[in-house]
């Protein structure tokens, strides 16, 4: 018997009849249960949300005041007959994989997830049930990410080599460019860290929410003397435009798991690439399944069909959900 048929997979997300509510819909919808806070899962508009109290404040700051309803880690709602509740998914501040109980079964709605530690959110929990709803971003066995630290020495080490030149990073608002700082940090990195104003906002929200960042302050405005030999952090687009120019012979880098395709980083004119993904590489993915054991596997975006692959080889049951409206820009 198929599982999971109160479920249903459709192109703008996740449905479930029972609750009348949708997990990620790329529309605005009525009842909307979002996994965390980037564009492409969470988006302006809905009639109510139900998400973790940070995953609520970010759609705050980026879609104006939401009608949320914050459901913390471990808390347990009702919707309809579906028990719901939000686990950490280690993917950015807030994040949350959705399990979802009715009928005997459990399916588990992940979202984007990673394996690594990260300083600014909390650790993925694995849930054992008997359908797993996975990303594969990075789902082909070429994806292997190297250790954090090594790719922040590399930054760190750019920076002592050359102090006459900044190095100016390219880090996505949301996720992205508070892990470079706090993982920096984590290395002993004091120094005043600059940024883009774009990025200010999330920046100053993390910190609200607990997350230390240490000295932060604007580039903007601010002499070139002052920025030799110092972190410049700007969203990709700034890399080479018109403001990254006022900056002292920048090394132009990029944190991003797409830094591992060398003609990704050679069209973006990146001197310096730091493969820093919020993503599972092809072993987390593969392992995260081993772990968990589903007897079925959704894959929702991504490079689905190795996944897919990978999955009935070993004889678990999968299949490419064909999902629209998701990136993988915030990596």
């Amino acid at each position: 018997m198929a599982l999971a048929r109160w479920i249903e997979p459709k192109p703008m997300g996740i449905y479930l009849p029972l609750a009348d509510a949708w997990i990620d819909p790329s529309q605005p919808v009525a009842r909307a249960l979002v996994t965390h806070g980037h564009a492409d899962h969470a988006r302006g508009g809905h009639g109510a949300v139900w998400a973790t109290p940070e995953t609520l404040a970010i759609m705050d700051v980026r879609y104006g005041a939401q009608a949320g309803h914050p459901v913390a880690y471990g808390e347990s709602i009702r919707m309809g007959p579906i028990d719901i509740a939000f686990v950490p998914a280690g993917h950015v501040l807030g994040s949350a994989q959705i399990v979802l109980d009715h009928g005997g079964e459990r399916v588990v709605v992940s979202g984007d997830y990673k394996r690594r530690p990260d300083p600014t959110c909390a650790a993925f929990q694995p849930v054992p049930c008997d359908v797993f709803v996975t990303e594969a971003t990075f789902g082909l066995p070429v994806f292997r990410h190297p250790e954090t630290r090594d790719e922040i020495d590399k930054l760190l080490a750019a920076l002592r080599a050359e102090p006459e030149r900044c190095v100016l990073v390219g880090a996505y608002a949301l996720g992205k460019a508070q892990r470079v700082i706090a993982e920096a940090r984590a290395m002993g990195f004091d120094d005043p860290i600059y940024l883009h104003g774009a990025l200010q906002r999330l920046c100053d929200l993390y910190v609200e929410l607990g997350v230390d960042l240490g000295e932060l302050r604007p580039a903007t405005g601010v002499a070139k003397a002052e920025l030799q030999g110092r972190i410049v952090i700007a969203p990709p687009s700034a890399l080479n435009d018109r403001w990254s120019r006022r900056l002292p012979d920048p090394i132009t880098a990029m944190a991003s798991g797409w830094m591992r395709v060398r003609q990704r980083a050679r069209q973006r004119g990146v001197e310096l690439p730091l493969i820093l993904s919020d993503h599972a590489d092809w072993d987390e993915l593969t392992q995260t399944l081993t772990e968990i054991a589903p007897k079925e596997v959704w894959v929702t975006h991504g490079r689905e069909d190795a996944l897919v692959h990978w999955c009935m080889t070993r004889q678990i049951k999968a299949r490419a959900l064909d999902l629209v409206g998701f990136e993988d820009e915030d990596d």
